[in-house]
């Protein structure tokens, strides 16, 4: 099987069967989906749910959250990873908005690059999810799905990973298949123990390839 053949055969698939598939993040608007991205790194999105709500009825604006300090806001997401630096980056992340962007989640890739706490992941996510744009948000299921199914050669960094899905998925399913990528390796192509019998792209997958012919 090619690379073209593999990607056609999963991108079909998941058309057929996920064609509306969405983030499992709840927002309801960019600045909301911005502080539950930034709080989701090495977290999973059950905990930043249960988080979100109670600190964006305190903070519901970048403007509200931007006059906080990081240990009032710490003690909303203290039973997230990492809270102490997620709090400082939530207040310095909003006072950016707040000073350069007036209070707005900015559409320009580089500009949310320069917020605190906004890595190349985020910024993707956010450029994918709010505005649309093809841009492919790699996180650790993402990685090890397009590995293990053979949508990427062995990849051994999510740049990589995210430059190789980027040239072989058409523009405009990109940031559709980020949440396919994502939500397959979350229940089906789990780290351990993937449900190969249960999975649809099972006959495109590398992996499942391999195994035969031991």
């Amino acid at each position: 099987m090619t690379t073209r053949q593999r990607y056609e055969g999963v991108i079909a698939y998941f058309l057929a069967n996920q064609p509306n598939a969405q983030t499992e993040l709840i927002y309801h608007n960019p600045f909301e989906l911005l502080v539950a991205v930034i709080l989701s790194a090495q977290c999973t999105d059950k905990r930043v749910n249960m988080v979100t709500p109670e600190l964006l009825r305190a903070f519901p604006t970048a403007e509200a959250m931007a006059r906080q300090t990081a240990d009032e806001v710490y003690e909303y997401v203290k039973s997230i990873s990492y809270p102490h630096a997620k709090a400082e980056h939530l207040v310095a992340m909003a006072q950016r908005l707040v000073d350069d962007y007036g209070g707005e989640v900015p559409e320009d890739y580089d500009a949310l690059l320069s917020l605190p706490g906004v890595g190349r992941k985020t910024a993707n996510v956010i450029s994918a999810v709010i505005y649309n744009k093809p841009t492919m948000a790699v996180d650790t299921h993402v990685f090890r799905v397009a590995n293990r199914i053979g949508l990427t050669n062995n990849s051994r960094t999510p740049l990589a990973t995210e430059r190789t899905l980027t040239d072989n998925i058409p523009g405009e399913l990109i940031p559709l298949a980020h949440h396919w990528l994502i939500l397959h390796g979350r229940y089906v192509c789990t780290a351990r123990n993937p449900k190969c019998a249960d999975c649809g792209i099972s006959s495109f997958c590398k992996f499942v390839s391999n195994l035969g012919k031991k």
